[in-house]
């Protein structure tokens, strides 16, 4: 293990959190920033819809700019335009202004996500062993913090741009400071005929072997999006929490997501990548049913605790196994699943509200714990490659380092 991985390993994990505190800090705000650009409530959907799918055409984007460049360098510029986007977002004052900001952070979150899980996805093939579910736990503890940031900015009645600047003000330097030591495919840049043969690899990625990763990243995120837009409204107007407690499962949704994370690797290293997602999706489907049935507040927040532990594990390994998938072309791979991403947080939230206004929220919960479940049936994907991470024995295959691409 070379220091240089180890620098790389850290200033990745920084990334992440980096990452996970500039997405808190924007969608815990959102009735502030509709107060402040007097957003009506039939345009909000509009702008909460835009953001994803621009993320999505950024990650397309991404798939085919990282052909050029390596994609430490898309992560390197694309982090400073959330930030500034972020930023930008709080200063504004007309529809304008925030359409352009919420545009700018949607495409370069898009790149970011793409661009870390590719440099994620090769570290980690790199290391031998399970590393990707840190770097998640690292973006997970930055969502606490960022969503703790807007909670003091919200009770000290703070204007965006004031809570904003701070986050930014740090976050941005020290972003572009931590990218010296992001680590790429051997730290290299390929030659043309290693470039020419991952191209053709990329081509060749036939959608079919990928879909069971793309449903799988889907459902996760279906299920991601139920808790983070339908937990407080859920407990409160179900269950009959009062206001002050109906904020608290989200907060103990995201400290379930980061313990669990945590402690993941070991447990992928120990039992394999199959072993862990099936034990997080049937997690996930118990946190489902318990809230669905759950009689009043408390055992529904023991519901949300589980769906934290269960949901956890599920996107990590979905980007690692697809990069175990296809060994010379991860790159592309990353940067399609990640489209599924947004797929996924996209149709969540919609779902869930369609179902409990036709028929009930009770009721609404059931369908992303039965596809969750679904996950099960797709569980042997996860241990395509046959390495000690990815849920087999060891053994020699090729990867994406080493002189011309091909080593071993």
């Amino acid at each position: 293990m070379t220091g240089a991985m180890r620098w790389g390993r850290r200033a990745l994990g920084f990334s992440f959190f980096a990452q996970g505190a500039a997405f808190a800090l924007l969608v815990t705000r959102i009735p502030a920033i509709q107060d402040q650009y007097g957003i009506s409530d039939g345009l909000l959907p509009v702008f909460l819809a835009a953001v994803p799918i621009l993320a999505g055409v950024g990650s397309v984007c991404t798939e085919q700019l990282v052909k050029r460049v390596r994609p430490s360098r898309v992560l390197r510029w694309s982090q400073p335009v959330v930030l500034l986007a972020l930023l930008g977002v709080g200063a504004g004052d007309s529809l304008v202004e925030v359409g352009v900001s919420l545009a700018a952070f949607g495409l370069a979150v898009g790149a970011l996500d793409a661009s870390m899980n590719m440099l994620g996805v090769s570290l980690q093939r790199a290391y031998g062993r399970s590393i990707m579910l840190g770097f998640h736990a690292a973006y997970s503890l930055g969502g606490i913090v960022g969503a703790s940031l807007a909670w003091a900015g919200a009770h000290w009645d703070l204007s965006l741009f004031v809570s904003y600047l701070p986050v930014a003000a740090v976050l941005l330097p020290a972003c572009l400071v931590g990218s010296r030591w992001y680590v790429d495919k051997g730290d290299r840049v390929a030659d043309a005929a290693e470039k020419a043969a991952e191209e053709a690899q990329a081509s060749k990625i036939v959608f079919k072997m990928l879909l069971p990763l793309c449903l799988v990243m889907s459902f996760a995120y279906i299920g991601d999006s139920t808790v983070s837009n339908w937990s407080a409204k859920y407990l409160q107007d179900v269950l009959g929490s009062s206001e002050q407690l109906s904020t608290v499962p989200y907060n103990v949704y995201m400290v379930m997501t980061l313990v669990g994370r945590a402690v993941g690797d070991v447990g992928v290293r120990r039992f394999g990548a199959v072993a862990v997602v099936r034990v997080g999706a049937v997690v996930a489907a118990a946190g489902f049913g318990v809230v669905a049935v759950a009689p009043g507040p408390w055992v529904g927040m023991l519901g949300f605790t589980l769906l934290g532990l269960g949901l956890c594990v599920i996107v990590p390994q979905t980007f690692a196994a697809a990069g175990r998938l296809f060994p010379g072309a991860s790159d592309a791979a990353v940067a399609r699943l990640n489209i599924f991403n947004y797929v996924g947080f996209l149709v969540g939230s919609p779902l869930v509200g369609a179902l409990g206004d036709a028929w009930s929220y009770r009721g609404a919960m059931l369908v992303p714990m039965a596809l969750v479940l679904v996950t099960l049936v797709y569980a042997p994907s996860f241990g395509t490659g046959g390495d000690r991470y990815g849920g087999g024995h060891e053994r020699p295959r090729a990867v994406d380092v080493g002189p011309s691409g091909s080593g071993v």
